[in-house]
């Protein structure tokens, strides 16, 4: 996975700048999983600067915002876990799935499709800087 964070596939990128890119998760667990990555090399939340983590955070509020618009869902779970030794959240839509049952689920990698584009299309024009 800690690969895949440095080798996004381009097309799957709906928002970048220079020191954070969202895109949608190369194994979503759901449909619409994003992750939100801090591109420095920082292992952990808690060695980020004030300013960097704010940063950060306004782009995962925002990202969100955009998820809840794009598919229309009342909920996105907003998911920190360190596995990757590298700052990055993942945001995963709540659909059926309450709570941790979300991550019951088997991650495959995502399908390269007319849907997939078309999601990356729609988030990229629902997502506002703040």
């Amino acid at each position: 996975m800690n690969n895949d964070l440095f080798n996004m596939k381009k097309e799957l990128v709906f928002y970048e700048n220079k020191w954070i890119y969202a895109a949608l998760a190369s194994y979503p667990v759901t449909k619409g999983h994003v992750v939100v990555v801090w591109k420095k090399k920082i292992t952990d939340l808690h060695l980020m600067n004030h300013k960097d983590y704010t940063c950060l955070m306004n782009v995962v509020d925002m990202v969100r915002d955009s998820m809840l618009k794009t598919l229309k869902v009342k909920k996105v779970y907003l998911l920190y876990m360190d596995e990757a030794k590298h700052v990055h959240w993942h945001l995963i839509p709540r659909y059926n799935k309450i709570g941790l049952n979300v991550l019951r689920e088997n991650p495959k990698p995502i399908k390269m499709k007319n849907k997939t584009y078309s999601l990356v299309k729609a988030l990229k024009k629902n997502f506002k800087l703040k």
